[in-house]
C-alpha cells in the first residue's frame, strides 16, 4: 500500500468516525483473509476491514461474487473501476481483467496514465466481449442508467452476470431525482452527491435513488434474469448492502 493511500484511508477515517459506534469484530475477510472488522460509524461505509480497508459494501460484494459465480478467476472479467479494494481484489485474482474509469474531458477508449477511459452509455468494447461485468456504487451516477445497462448487457457473451452495488432503498419504486436534458442536468428534487477517489468529495451527483425495480430495469434493458441478493446486507457488524445479480 503506498503511503499516499495510507494517508487517504487515515483522513477519509477521521471524517466519518462517530464515537459511539466505535466496536471490533471478529471475521474472515473474503478480500484478503483478515481476521478484524473495524466500524467507525453505523453506516455501510463506515464498517471496514481492518487489513486492506474494503467497507461492508465491497465485502458484501465480494462475497455475493464467491458464491453467484465461483469459477469467476477463469472469466474475462471487466470492472468499472481502477481504484479500492475490489479491484485490487479482481487484480491479484482475475488473469484476464478489464478495466475503466469515466474521464469527461477524455475520449472513450483512450488512455490516461494506463487506465482506459470509458463511457458507459457508449462503450468501445464489441458486442459479447466479457464473461463477468462487475461494480460498486456506479449507476446511481449515470444519467441513463437503461441505456448503460443495455450497454452492459451488449457486451457480456451468452451465459454471462453483471454483479454490481448501489444503493437501494426499501421502496418498490426508483425515484428520478435529475435527468439530463439536451446536455444540461434538470433536477427534479435536491441536488444529492456522492464522494469520488478521482474527483473528490461530494462532487459526483446521484440522478436517482433505486427502489426493488432496478430487476425490472434490467430485465428491460435485456437481461434474463435479475434479483437482489441479501444474504450479506448485515452480515458484518450490522451493515452490508443488497448485490443486485443480473444474468445474460
Amino acid at each position: 500500500m503506498s503511503l499516499q493511500e495510507i494517508i487517504y484511508r487515515f483522513r477519509y477515517a477521521l471524517s466519518i468516525v462517530e464515537p459511539g459506534a466505535l466496536a471490533i469484530g471478529r471475521f474472515r475477510c473474503p478480500i484478503c483473509a483478515s481476521r478484524l472488522l473495524l466500524r467507525l460509524a453505523r453506516t455501510e461505509i463506515g464498517v471496514r476491514c481492518l487489513r486492506c480497508g474494503a467497507s461492508a459494501i465491497t465485502l458484501s460484494m465480494v462475497s455475493a461474487l464467491k458464491t453467484e459465480r465461483p469459477g469467476f478467476r477463469r472469466d474475462k472479467v471487466y470492472e468499472l473501476s481502477s481504484r479500492g479494494p475490489l479491484f485490487q481484489f479482481l487484480r491479484r485474482e482475475v488473469p484476464d481483467l478489464t478495466f475503466s474509469e469515466y474521464f469527461d474531458d477524455l475520449p472513450p477508449g483512450e488512455l490516461r496514465n494506463g487506465v482506459q477511459c470509458q463511457d458507459i452509455h457508449r462503450l468501445t468494447f464489441p458486442a459479447a466481449s466479457f464473461d463477468l461485468v462487475t461494480s460498486t456504487e456506479v449507476f446511481e451516477h449515470v444519467a441513463d442508467d437503461r441505456r448503460g445497462f443495455a450497454e452492459i448487457r451488449r457486451v457480456l457473451r451468452p451465459g454471462g452476470a453483471f454483479v454490481f452495488t448501489v444503493p437501494i432503498e426499501d421502496a418498490e419504486r426508483t425515484v428520478e431525482r435529475a435527468r439530463l436534458v439536451d446536455g444540461e442536468v434538470r433536477h427534479l428534487l435536491a441536488p444529492a452527491y456522492h464522494d469520488d477517489r478521482i474527483r473528490g468529495r461530494n462532487a459526483v451527483l446521484v440522478y436517482r435513488d433505486y427502489g426493488r425495480d432496478i430487476t425490472g430495469r434490467l430485465r428491460e434493458a435485456g437481461f434474463g434474469a435479475a434479483r437482489i441478493e441479501l444474504r450479506y446486507a448485515k452480515a458484518f457488524l450490522g451493515a452490508g448492502r443488497g448485490v443486485v445479480v443480473a444474468r445474460a
